[in-house]
């Protein structure tokens, strides 16, 4: 069984960036799509990024499009998400999630992390 963990989030101003990173046990993800969402409070949880196995294919939210980067490391089983810029907006907590499709719908993704929190003030 996959397992997920989340690091890196943490309080940052307006402008700041950070870096998340995701790392799994249990087993390889190097053929697994991966992916990040954020859930902000009395909100539903959104795509943020996902990545393919072979990160030939990207696709971001139009939200974060230019200002954030996913990216992996088979070798190392682990995604990361590179946050510039960040804004009040992005406040939330963000889950990485692994499966064996690749899109943009939580659905599609079996594991999950348990979450760890961003939030940027302004």
């Amino acid at each position: 069984q996959v397992q997920l963990v989340e690091s890196g989030g943490g309080l940052v101003q307006a402008g700041d960036s950070l870096r998340l990173s995701c790392v799994a046990s249990g087993g390889t993800i190097s053929t697994y799509g991966m992916a990040w969402f954020r859930q902000a409070p009395g909100k539903e949880r959104e795509f943020v990024a996902a990545i393919i196995w072979s990160s030939r294919i990207k696709d971001y939210a139009d939200s974060v499009k230019g200002r954030f980067t996913i990216s992996r490391d088979n070798a190392k089983n682990t995604g990361y998400l590179q946050m510039n810029s960040l804004k009040p907006e992005d406040t939330a907590v963000y889950y990485c999630a692994a499966g064996k499709s690749f899109g943009s719908s939580p659905t599609e993704y079996p594991y999950w992390g348990q979450g760890t929190q961003v939030t940027v003030s302004s």
